[in-house]
Formats: C-alpha cells, sequence, structure tokens
C-alpha cells in the first residue's frame, strides 16, 4: 500500500453514484487508490460517469440498479464482486425525497422513500455482512441526513427514513463491530446538488458535495483501533 493511496487494492461500491454527493464520493476514493463499482438508476449517465474516470486510470465496474427493488439490491453485491473482488467499502449514499405535508403525501412516496432510503440500505448491508465477517474487515457509510435529527413541515416520511437509518447504522454498528465491521453515518445539512430543495438558498454557502466526500475519506482511512460512528456537517455560513 502506497502512503497517498492507503485504499490500494481496495474495492468500493457506491450506490447513487452518477451525479452529487455520490460521485463526489466516487472521485475521492479514487484518489486514494479504490477501485470503484458504481450504481444508480440511469444506466446512460453512470456508464458515461464510469468512461471518465477509467480515463484517470481507475478501475471501475458501472451497474445500473433501481434499489426500489429488492431483487437490484440483491444482486448488486454478487455482480460486484464479480467484477471487482470483494467489497471493502459500502456507500450507502442513493437517496429520494419527496416534500410534502403528511396530509398530502401518498402511499406511493411513503414506499418509494422508505423502499430507497432505508430498505435498500438495510438490504445491501446483509449482502456485504457475510464476506466482511469472514475477512474481519470492512466499512459500511450511511449517508443520512440532519433531516435523521430535526423535525420541519413537508418532511415528515423523509425525515422519518432518515431518522430509521440513524437507528438502523447504530444497531448494524453494534451488530458488526466485533468482527471488524465498522457502520458510520453522515449527516449533512443541504447540499448544493439537484436533490436538495434550494429555496431561496445562497448556493455558494451550502454545503457542497465535495464536503460530504471529505468526510467519507476521513471515515474509511480511520486508524484500525477506533471508528468515527458519526459525522454532522454543517456550512460555516447559514445559507
Amino acid at each position: 500500500m502506497q502512503p497517498d493511496k492507503p485504499l490500494d487494492g481496495k474495492v468500493a461500491l457506491i450506490t447513487g453514484a452518477n451525479r452529487g454527493i455520490g460521485l463526489a464520493i466516487a472521485r475521492r476514493l479514487a484518489t486514494l487508490g479504490a477501485s470503484l463499482s458504481l450504481s444508480a438508476r440511469d444506466g446512460n449517465r453512470l456508464e458515461a460517469v464510469a468512461a471518465d474516470l477509467r480515463k484517470t486510470g481507475v478501475k471501475v465496474a458501472a451497474i445500473s440498479a433501481d434499489l426500489m427493488r429488492s431483487q437490484d439490491a440483491a444482486t448488486l453485491v454478487p455482480k460486484t464482486e464479480q467484477a471487482l473482488g470483494p467489497i471493502e467499502i459500502l456507500v450507502n449514499n442513493a437517496g429520494v425525497g419527496s416534500f410534502v405535508s403528511v396530509q398530502d403525501a401518498t402511499e406511493r412516496d411513503w414506499d418509494e422513500m422508505l423502499d430507497t432510503n432505508l430498505k435498500a440500505v438495510f438490504l445491501l448491508t446483509k449482502a456485504v455482512a457475510p464476506g466482511m465477517i469472514q475477512r474481519k474487515s470492512g466499512h459500511i457509510v450511511n449517508i443520512a441526513s440532519l433531516a435523521g435529527k430535526n423535525a420541519f413541515a413537508g418532511g415528515a416520511i423523509y425525515c422519518a427514513s432518515k431518522w430509521g437509518l440513524l437507528g438502523l447504522t447504530q444497531c448494524a454498528a453494534e451488530d458488526l463491530r466485533a468482527h471488524g465491521i465498522r457502520v458510520s453515518a453522515v449527516c449533512p445539512g443541504s447540499v448544493n446538488t439537484e436533490f436538495s430543495p434550494h429555496g431561496n438558498k445562497d448556493p455558494r454557502k451550502m454545503l457542497q458535495p465535495d464536503d460530504i466526500a471529505h468526510a467519507v475519506a476521513m471515515i474509511v482511512t480511520q486508524a484500525p483501533q477506533s471508528f468515527i460512528s458519526e459525522v454532522l456537517l454543517r456550512p460555516t455560513q447559514k445559507p
């Protein structure tokens, strides 16, 4: 392992990786030497992103998946391992949001957000856990949100999914830490991406995708005798 490439030889699976936060995380882990398995629903855009990364010498697998479908989530891990090898790092970044009042929200809103933001994380964690347990090593990083700690009007279902994600993260960390597996959550506030509802916020004062990528890189390069269980990210100035 090269000192400037602490993830050399490691495989990282990143969901929601074709834009925004996921793409920034992919680029940052690539600079640290990781091979990348990138997943997203938009296969064309995903392959374009993968092609750009390959030009820089990074080993990349692009695997299109809709994590609302249990079968897609179930096959993502074996497809990654077939293409690149055992997974050392799983970054559960894929997420959706529909910001409407609880009285106007639909059952479809509920199913879409809970299946993507929470159930898919559970399924992927279960899928990578056996191999990580066998190797006694691994990182699972869940991109949560400050919405998992704070309530706001119009956020009922989204907040429920992120509160649930933090509970899942903390319990999984307790279940897996004895096996050398570290499970962490990154909780950003509003990030300047296509996903976040910006309203009247100044995008220059908002968190940027690279801020979240920096936090993930810090977590997965932590010394082996400890782990960072949770990171809360806020902008220096309120946008």
